[in-house]
């Protein structure tokens, strides 16, 4: 059977939670108690949840690199990251519930509230291990992920979104491969070297990494178990949006245009990761730097210009580029 879930799945457009709110409190949170009763059910109570840098909200101090101990859930922006913050507070209700519900029945043990044990009946096995079972506690590990971007470096894998992508570095792609004719720089006013803002972006091999180092840190005997953790993902270095911009162009081996547009509500000048404890409790840290990212996010799309194949009408339809990954 399962000792472990990764749980990644549900909505994720932050813009698109502001227009369909119940359907991502749905979609998000029931799915959630679904997997988690179910867990329970089969004893499988391992959990590894993709939770999201969103979950702070408006930091006080936008330079400071956020910490998993800073407040969260108070300035959160929108239904996306109100999600999983609440998700955040199930997990850690339902981690605690667990410990108090065994501190409990330890009483009623100490307490003699229990029949005598015939010592002469021979042990069923799997009573016993089903009993060991329920007796085992909780390991959850809580990932919040700042920005991922990339692609797995053979090219076969990427990020394919429908419709307009909602992240910078797919739109980015799409327009350095002209299936889009320029990006749109939300700002040039903010308190940074160009006036963009800066993000924390991450490699998403980096992060699959993280995951493994989580389930890792999780195991029998490892200081993880039976514990419920909180670790950001993420470099500690920020980039603006023109750095990236700017990298994604050296990669594809052009200039990529862009428009400077108004700035957008609720974005801020500066959000990035203190990955500190990631790497001194489960010995992660991100090793990829900006250039793979761009190089494997060009791969990707180079093998794959339109996508997996499927129809867009929001884009225009381009042929596969010819040119190996540097553009030679």
């Amino acid at each position: 059977g399962f000792d472990s879930a990764v749980h990644f799945a549900g909505l994720k457009a932050v813009g698109e939670s502001k227009l369909i709110p119940l359907t991502y409190y749905q979609d998000n949170l029931g799915a959630t108690l679904t997997l988690l009763k179910l867990m329970e059910e089969f004893g499988c109570r391992r959990i590894v949840f993709s939770s999201s840098a969103t979950v702070y909200g408006v930091a006080r101090d936008e330079k400071a690199k956020l910490k998993e101990t800073d407040e969260v859930g108070v300035t959160i922006t929108n239904c996306y990251g109100r999600t999983k913050f609440m998700i955040e507070q199930i997990l850690t209700d339902f981690h605690r519930s667990h410990k108090l519900l065994r501190e409990q029945e330890a009483q009623q043990n100490n307490s003699g509230d229990l029949s005598e044990v015939d010592e002469s009946k021979p042990v069923d096995s799997s009573e016993q291990q089903s009993q060991q079972q329920q007796h085992k506690d909780w390991s959850i590990a809580i990932l919040r992920y700042f920005n991922p971007v990339g692609a797995h470096p053979s090219g076969k894998m990427g990020e394919d979104p429908h419709g307009v992508p909602n992240n910078l570095m797919p739109f980015v792609a799409q327009v350095a491969v002209g299936r889009r004719p320029h990006v749109n720089v939300f700002g040039s006013d903010y308190d940074t070297k160009d006036g963009t803002g800066i993000r924390d972006y991450l490699h998403v091999m980096d992060l699959g990494d993280g995951h493994v180092a989580a389930l890792k840190y999780m195991d029998e005997g490892k200081s993880g178990n039976g514990k419920l953790n909180i670790f950001n993902l993420g470099t500690g270095t920020g980039y603006s949006v023109l750095d990236m911009v700017e990298a994604m162009g050296n990669a594809c081996g052009k200039e990529i245009p862009y428009k400077i547009a108004p700035r957008r509500p609720g974005d801020v000048t500066i959000y990035m990761a203190d990955p500190t404890k990631a790497k001194e409790e489960m010995g992660w840290e991100a090793k990829r730097n900006l250039n793979d990212m761009c190089n494997d996010l060009w791969k990707w799309q180079t093998k794959n210009p339109n996508g997996y194949g499927g129809e867009d009408s929001t884009v225009k339809k381009v042929k596969p580029v010819r040119h190996s990954l540097f553009g030679s």
